[in-house]
């Protein structure tokens, strides 16, 4: 397996290898006119006066309808904490092809694994990422190089767990139901939380080849930052939008499981990954979760009648990393 990375450390590339074209519309290549995308601002959800509170939850609700994504301000996670964890990402990236090969396992759910593209037996034309995953929860696992990294990462992945437990929180209420009906209902306290850090070398082709394909997640939430490059497009009302996050912000999407478990109320938000010619992005996403052997469906109380067909979260997870990234496909096979 040749990574993205060794392809361009190796060679002066003027050109994208053919292997990297994307065969696609030119519209999806194009970025479409700036949009303000909804911004929460998770202390008033936390610790504001009831009134403060209950506008927050209105906003929530509002965002998961009209946009499935926003973007989270006084979240209380440290800037060293995400600091330390891109910094983290950047070392393990920069070990040997040989080191890092010692996590490249077989496509599907593994609880590390680092590869190249997407799935290397289904894509079409191969993408401009390298990646690592990592199931850090609910057992907690990490890669033993690079030193330190170990330690980083679990204080990332317990932070970003409690601020998706807060929005979920939210989320609950703004859809009228109790506050901690999702987090009980989903059993999120054990549930699966994936760590997807996302390396997007420098491309002389840019127009030519994707980092990913527009897709959305699996899972109830995605939690994302990134290092100070580019190249998030989030699909609304469908034109494509830049998103230019704030700093020491997080970017949130709903996933397909939170459309699933809403009855469609609230939509997984398709999205896509553009590369640059400037440097090297890095993203990481955290998706949340139930634990791997439950079965999501609509919950009854948004159910009439339902939309959706109950399916394990492991087999989903499955079903998605095996086949090629495209739109919701994952999500079409369990329509009613």
């Amino acid at each position: 397996m040749l990574s993205v990375k060794g392809l361009v450390d190796s060679s002066c590339l003027k050109n994208v290898p053919q292997k990297y074209v994307c065969k696609r519309n030119p519209v999806e290549f194009i970025s479409y006119e700036e949009e303000t995308i909804p911004i929460i601002d998770l202390s008033l959800l936390t610790s504001g006066t009831p009134t403060e509170r209950s506008k927050v939850i209105v906003e929530l609700g509002n965002a998961c309808t009209d946009w499935g994504f926003f973007m989270v301000i006084n979240h209380g996670v440290p800037k060293k904490v995400t600091d330390d964890m891109i910094n983290s990402v950047e070392s393990f990236f920069n070990l040997s092809e040989e080191e890092k090969q010692e996590y490249a396992g077989k496509e599907g759910v593994n609880p590390i694994k680092y590869g190249t593209s997407f799935n290397l037996t289904v894509d079409k034309a191969q993408f401009w990422r390298d990646y690592l995953k990592i199931l850090v929860h609910p057992h907690f696992i990490s890669p033993h190089k690079p030193a330190g990294f170990s330690k980083v990462l679990e204080e990332y992945s317990r932070r970003t767990r409690e601020l998706a437990n807060e929005l979920l929180k939210g989320i609950s209420e703004s859809l009228g139901l109790e506050e901690n009906y999702i987090l009980k209902k989903m059993e999120v306290e054990e549930g699966s939380q994936m760590m997807v850090a996302n390396l997007y070398p420098p491309c002389p082709q840019p127009d030519v080849t994707m980092g990913l394909p527009p897709h959305s997640d699996y899972g109830l939430l995605t939690l994302l930052i990134q290092n100070e490059y580019q190249g998030l497009h989030v699909m609304h009302k469908e034109k494509w939008v830049a998103i230019h996050p704030l700093p020491e912000s997080f970017l949130i999407n709903t996933g397909d499981h939170m459309e699933i478990l809403t009855n469609g109320k609230y939509k997984s938000v398709i999205h896509r990954a553009v590369v640059n010619q400037k440097g090297t992005r890095i993203s990481i996403g955290t998706a949340h979760g139930p634990p791997l052997e439950t079965t999501v469906s609509p919950v009854p109380e948004l159910a009439d009648p339902p939309a959706y067909l109950g399916m394990k979260f492991r087999e989903y997870m499955e079903l998605q990393q095996t086949n090629q990234l495209q739109g919701k496909s994952c999500l079409d096979r369990i329509r009613i």
